[in-house]
């Protein structure tokens, strides 16, 4: 299948959610164990086995939705790969039970809703930290640094002023990858330190890198 043209994009922000389409492609395995009992919508006539049959329609023999089948189900549902939407979704069984879909019309009328969640902050905090563990390989425990700043711009990107300066640090840092604790500070920080760092504690908990970024920041203002 070939590989659908993305739009053209501008900015540092931009050029990192565009970079995120390839992390979203990753592989994601079935799991018929972890459906999941909360149930969001009272919908009818849900069918777990329409529900798998529509898996398979996009999975290899090995029971996983590769690049190629995750690219067809995008098209499918209308939705870009790097849409957060798709992060939204989780696992396929979890998350289709959740929602109450077994097709694509049921899981495209539920577009609005899955965006509503972005707004939560609860929610949203669940999402990114569920994508830390989404992105990175499994056989790592670290996100490496290009990933990392791909995932971040998905996230980050349209809601963090200081983003594209944060980008442009981890650009230049001497950091290769970031670890599950500085991933959960960057929220945290993105959420409570002002955007001209004044609220920033030097003597507070967070993360060396963290750290390094404000003194960075400092010394660029200063010049």
């Amino acid at each position: 299948m070939p590989v659908k043209k993305k739009r053209k994009s501008s900015g540092v922000a931009a050029a990192g959610v565009a970079a995120a389409d390839e992390t979203s492609l990753k592989k994601c395995k079935i799991s018929r164990s972890q459906a999941s009992n909360k149930v969001i919508s009272g919908e009818e006539h849900f069918s777990s086995k329409k529900c798998l049959a529509w898996f398979y329609e996009y999975a290899g023999p090995d029971e996983v939705v590769g690049p190629e089948g995750m690219e067809k189900f995008c098209e499918d549902i209308g939705v870009e790969p790097e849409n957060i939407i798709m992060l939204v979704l989780e696992e396929w069984l979890k998350g289709m039970t959740s929602l109450q879909c077994d097709c694509t019309e049921k899981l495209q009328s539920k577009f609005d809703f899955l965006r509503s969640q972005l707004n939560d902050i609860s929610t949203f905090k669940n999402i990114y930290r569920y994508a830390f563990d989404f992105a990175r390989d499994k056989d790592q425990r670290s996100l490496d640094l290009d990933t990392a700043k791909s995932m971040l711009a998905l996230l980050l990107g349209r809601t963090w002023p200081l983003f594209s300066v944060f980008y442009q640090y981890l650009e230049q840092s001497k950091y290769r990858v970031m670890n599950k604790d500085q991933w959960y500070n960057v929220l945290e920080f993105s959420r409570t330190v002002h955007a001209d760092l004044s609220n920033y504690d030097e003597d507070g908990a967070w993360p060396v890198l963290l750290d390094e970024f404000v003194e960075w920041q400092k010394v660029r203002q200063a010049s």
